[in-house]
């Protein structure tokens, strides 16, 4: 087999050195930058240091890195093939009789199995410290850890009364406390019944408790009460799963949680999409390859390096906005969680397989 031939371990051997080496300068980079964004969100926080905040940047980071792994992939492939063309390696290799498809055997297993290391190890890992990193974050700047962006939590959930919607600020206490509330209550009929705003609701075993709450109805004149109570079959844990992003639940937690989390009445299309495009992440970092040998596998004696690095760049930029793209409509409703999650590596593996069969078998 052509991976445990000489030629096979050599070419592997060249392919991860360069593929771990980019993700290392990516790594790096993304740590400076956000180190220094750090220090200037930490300058007004009392009794934080530079070394903390320096930890703090660490524990981020790796979240943050997971999300270029495919461009390091596209970046290291890309070296190693030019590397192999300037060196005369590829012309011998070509040469020897071996085609395309068995030169492209070994880093194509090579990246499939790193993109399967990076699911099942590497995403918990991340995920791990990236929610430590947000509690530490939390306690050090409260709310304006979050202060560019809208941190509101919505919740949809059924109960015996019927259907409620409730938007709050801020979550403490395991998920319990909420701040800042408003419920917009539904019959069992889905029609509109009141509005409900209220400074502080408590979660108790079946219901809310809503402190100083202010009751609109359609038609009526505003009331307030000191107390209000809103049935729900809620638990504290799935409050406070709604304040958790996707990306910071481990791979192995997120179909349970996508379960429990539709299974209360929330929106559950956030973790379905986030656990389907793990498990498409090795085909995308095959596509990739695909891509990189398409601008790469030729004999670059004459120049064109630069015009070749160009578009090899540009079609991984376009894979990428089209994941995203794709990610978004998945987000949004417009697309099943499967299809958004796999179309960009399918669409991208194949384009990759055409260009390349044009190429070499014209």
């Amino acid at each position: 087999m052509m991976l445990f031939s000489t030629l096979g371990l050599y070419l592997s051997r060249r392919f991860l050195k360069t593929i771990f080496f980019v993700f290392l300068a990516l790594f790096v980079i993304i740590y400076i930058a956000d180190f220094v964004e750090m220090l200037r969100r930490g300058s007004d926080a009392p009794g934080v240091s530079s070394a903390f905040l320096a930890f703090l940047t660490l524990l981020r980071v790796p979240s943050i890195a997971e999300q270029v792994l495919p461009f390091a992939v596209l970046g290291g492939t890309m070296i190693a093939f030019v590397a192999l063309s300037r060196r005369l390696e590829l012309v011998v290799v070509r040469s020897a009789g071996v085609s395309v498809w068995q030169f492209l055997t070994p880093p194509t297993l090579i990246v499939l199995l790193l993109g399967i290391l990076s699911v099942v190890l590497y995403n918990p890992l991340a995920a791990d410290l990236k929610q430590r990193a947000d509690g530490i974050e939390t306690r050090i700047f409260g709310k304006t850890a979050r202060a560019d962006a809208d941190t509101s939590l919505w919740i949809r959930q059924r109960s015996i009364d019927g259907q409620a919607i409730v938007r709050a600020e801020r979550s403490s206490d395991g998920g319990q406390e909420l701040g800042a509330v408003t419920a917009f209550v539904y019959d069992q009929d889905g029609r509109f019944m009141e509005r409900v705003e209220a400074a502080r609701a408590t979660l108790l075993p079946g219901f809310w408790t809503m402190t100083d709450a202010r009751i609109t109805a359609p038609g009526e004149e505003p009331q307030v009460v000191g107390t209000y109570l809103l049935a729900t079959n809620l638990t504290p844990e799935q409050v406070t799963q709604s304040f958790v992003a996707p990306a910071s639940v481990p791979f192995w937690d997120l179909a349970d949680i996508s379960a429990k989390t539709e299974a209360a009445g929330l929106d559950a299309s956030g973790y379905r999409l986030q656990f389907q495009s793990l498990l498409a992440r090795p085909l995308l970092l095959v596509a990739m390859v695909f891509i990189a040998a398409s601008f790469s596998l030729r004999f670059f004696r004459f120049g064109g390096v630069s015009r070749m690095v160009s578009g090899g760049v540009a079609s991984g930029f376009v894979l990428y906005v089209a994941t995203k793209l794709a990610s978004d409509l998945g987000g949004a409703g417009v697309l099943s969680a499967p299809v958004a999650a796999w179309l960009p590596a399918v669409v991208g593996s194949m384009l990759g397989i055409l260009v390349l069969l044009y190429q070499e078998d014209g």
